[in-house]
């Protein structure tokens, strides 16, 4: 099979270009057609040698994934379902913010850790992705924004999968877009999100880089997240912040807990005053994002009012802790993670 070369980050595509027997140079071409000149055709790169470019041709490509289901919402919002070469279905959202386009990223083909109340995990993992094939779920959506003269400007790593479960193909697609020579997207623009899985924390934090982390905390105590989220199982609270202390201290970097409030289960103002209680005993300089869920059908979890949202985030800043809402989007269309795809494959099998 070919080796697609999106997602190579450019010392990654030196060393191979280098062991062909080209010049470091050459690397830096073929990176600055596909990005900055968004150029997908060795044909096209003129400055190219035509012997390269027909070693490129037979043992080389920059394929796109397909788009198999797209759905427009109303605010904005763009989500599609790609379909890889092997058939493989991942979905990509856009999400147009007022400082600039964010996209979610999904890092596999389906979801192991179970987390009860979202729908990617209805599905388990069939694989991961690799570099190229993440790096394509955001050239895929730059070209359906280039008609409006738009292009991706923030990326989370934060759709279906683990990405610290493909730590690897996630650090060099991450790479690659922040690569000044890549996408050239800010490190503080970009998020890669981890249900929390200690080990990968703790190597995240030794990476010397500055892009971003988040947690999905989604409890203030272990004895709601064992019930929410299996892998709290594994990895208790007090692993978790000692790893997130670590990860602050090597990184130099703050968190961000995400935290999505369910009703009647972790959004009371108790659950709120737990919540700053743990971040200062273990002196964590977090920001706390606040979800509203996007109710599942297969799910029995329900959305807290936003009455209770308004509260639980004022409890929490009144207590210290800097705290956010996350904006809302695509509310007329498949919005949770993974509720597209399961759909998609419901109904194929139906």
């Amino acid at each position: 099979m070919k080796k697609n070369l999106l997602g190579y980050t450019l010392p990654q595509m030196t060393e191979e270009f280098v062991a062909l027997g080209q010049t470091k140079y050459r690397a830096k071409q073929v990176y600055a057609w596909v990005y900055q000149k968004r150029v997908l055709s060795f044909a096209e790169m003129t400055d190219i040698s035509k012997d390269f470019r027909a070693t490129l041709e037979r043992d080389y490509c920059l394929d796109l994934p397909k788009i198999f289901t797209r759905q427009d919402s109303s605010d904005g919002t763009i989500k599609l379902l790609l379909e890889m070469e092997d058939g493989a279905k991942v979905e990509t959202v856009l999400m147009p913010y007022n400082y600039g386009d964010a996209i979610c990223v999904s890092s596999q083909v389906g979801c192991n850790m179970g987390c009860a109340f979202c729908a990617s995990g209805l599905h388990r993992r069939t694989r991961n992705l690799t570099a190229a094939e993440m790096m394509g779920e955001v050239l895929v959506m730059d070209q359906l924004l280039s008609q409006w003269g738009r292009r991706v400007t923030h990326i989370v790593v934060m759709g279906t999968g683990e990405p610290f479960d493909n730590y690897d193909n996630v650090l060099s697609f991450v790479k690659a877009a922040n690569d000044q020579s890549g996408l050239s997207i800010g490190a503080r623009h970009i998020t890669v999100s981890t249900c929390g899985l200690v080990d990968g924390i703790r190597k995240y934090g030794k990476e010397g880089i500055q892009i971003n982390l988040a947690i999905s905390l989604h409890a203030p105590n272990d004895e709601i997240r064992n019930q929410i989220m299996p892998i709290s199982k594994g990895y208790p609270m007090d692993k978790l912040m000692e790893a997130v202390k670590d990860y602050e201290e090597n990184a130099g970097r703050r968190v961000t807990f995400e935290y999505i409030l369910l009703a009647g289960l972790n959004d009371s103002l108790a659950h709120a005053d737990e919540l700053a209680d743990l971040i200062h005993r273990y002196q964590i300089f977090a920001y706390v994002n606040l979800i509203p869920y996007n109710e599942v059908a297969e799910k029995p979890y329900r959305r807290s009012s936003m009455k209770q949202v308004k509260a639980f985030a004022d409890r929490l800043m009144k207590r210290g802790v800097n705290t956010t809402v996350r904006k809302e989007f695509g509310g007329d269309i498949d919005a949770a993670c993974g509720q597209l795809r399961s759909k998609v494959l419901k109904e194929g099998q139906e």
